[in-house]
């Protein structure tokens, strides 16, 4: 059996997958079994920051290997205490858990969300945004706003209500003695990437401050450097004070390996106590191995400043796309793009030519390339996103 039927006959349809699987990756690049060539925009949806083939960071991962891979949060692992001193300087926060992915770490912050709420004499409401993503477990679905993500598994888990993105007005109406945290996205990813803007940021920190309730950012997507700055909130928050009090992170974070962490600060983070919450593999020696990698080689390459001069480049050449092009949002290396055309066309006609797409909401292509992307990889990834647009107008 090939590939597509193997995974066809032993694999459970929980994923639409594109006819292709890849074989090696070499920088922004990807080869598929037969040898084909591809522009990576997608980047494991917006995971592997680094691209593929970084040999510092594979030499990294073997050395520790060639050590110990896994021993248990029982005992003292020193990779997972530099890896959370990383995260702590280049955020500003105070103290870091470790899980496996983004949705974990959701669950994490929900988790936590309580527990503060329970110390502090509050109830356990959650204030959550419509439109929202942050995982597919049930805590994180819950405070997933989009009920076609949630119809067939409900019940929801309780006192989670719904506020309208970007509409300061609908959250402060939520607010009352019983809520104990709010979450939100900077940007709305798999909602279609849509910013917030700064003044909802800024309202809705300070509702939390009156009400002495938690800020918890979802920075899955728009973390590690993706989004103009290590954080999507620093594009809003100019000191610790304005800060979330709940970052959630994952992908970027290591560069491909299964890591999910939160950090925050220390008023949310001193709730928790040894039993409240675990992870058998959060944190083990590999994974934290890769994250101190990866912030290393942003800070030492300067990429995150690159990203963002390259982010905008990016932006700014889709934007002539015209009249194909309707509208060009985002941060950073983080875009969304809406055409004049379906999605799932524009993102078959371009994958035929070599580049890698994805959607994102209902009407939106995504670019989310590795933070390596240079100006040269724009521009051949600009050319077949043309071409591809101006050949489908041709087919109409």
């Amino acid at each position: 059996m090939n590939t597509f039927e193997l995974t066809d006959k032993y694999i459970m349809n929980t994923y639409k997958r594109l006819p292709v699987s890849f074989e090696k990756g070499e920088g922004v690049y990807l080869y598929d079994e037969n040898g084909k060539k591809y522009l990576d925009f997608v980047a494991g949806i917006a995971v592997n920051c680094l691209g593929y083939g970084n040999k510092n960071f594979i030499n990294a991962i073997f050395e520790q290997l060639n050590k110990i891979n896994h021993s248990s949060n029982l005992y003292y692992v020193k990779s997972q205490g530099e890896a959370a001193q990383l995260m702590c300087e280049v955020s500003g926060l105070d103290k870091v858990f470790f899980c496996n992915s983004g949705a974990e770490a959701n669950e994490a912050a929900l988790k936590l969300a309580r527990k503060y709420g329970y110390i502090n004499k509050k109830g356990s409401k959650i204030i959550a945004m419509k439109n929202s993503f942050h995982g597919r477990t049930m805590g994180a679905l819950t405070l997933t706003g989009q009920e076609k993500y949630q119809k067939s598994f409900k019940p929801m888990v309780p006192d989670v209500v719904y506020a309208e993105y970007n509409n300061a007005e609908s959250v402060k109406e939520l607010f009352d003695e019983n809520v104990c945290a709010v979450i939100m996205e900077c940007i709305q990813g798999e909602g279609g990437i849509i910013p917030a803007t700064k003044d909802f940021y800024s309202s809705v920190r300070k509702l939390c401050n009156e009400h002495n309730a938690l800020l918890i950012v979802d920075e899955v997507q728009t973390g590690i450097g993706r989004c103009e700055n290590y954080f999507a909130f620093q594009n809003y928050a100019s000191n610790k004070e304005e800060a979330p009090d709940i970052i959630c992170l994952a992908k970027g974070l290591g560069n491909g390996l299964p890591i999910g962490a939160i950090i925050a600060k220390e008023k949310a983070a001193n709730c928790f106590e040894p039993s409240d919450h675990a992870s058998t593999f959060g944190g083990n020696y590999i994974v934290t191995t890769a994250a101190k990698c990866v912030l290393t080689e942003l800070k030492n390459n300067n990429i995150v400043e690159k990203a963002k001069e390259n982010g905008k480049y990016l932006a700014n050449k889709l934007a002539e796309i015209k009249p194909y092009v309707k509208e060009v949002r985002g941060l950073g290396l983080m875009l969304g793009v809406d055409t004049i055309f379906k999605p799932v066309d524009v993102i078959k006609k371009c994958q035929e030519k070599g580049l890698l797409l994805i959607g994102a909401g209902a009407n939106t292509i995504r670019f989310v390339p590795p933070l390596i992307v240079t100006k040269e990889d724009i521009d051949a990834a600009i050319a077949i996103f043309t071409s591809s647009l101006k050949e489908l107008e041709n087919e109409i």
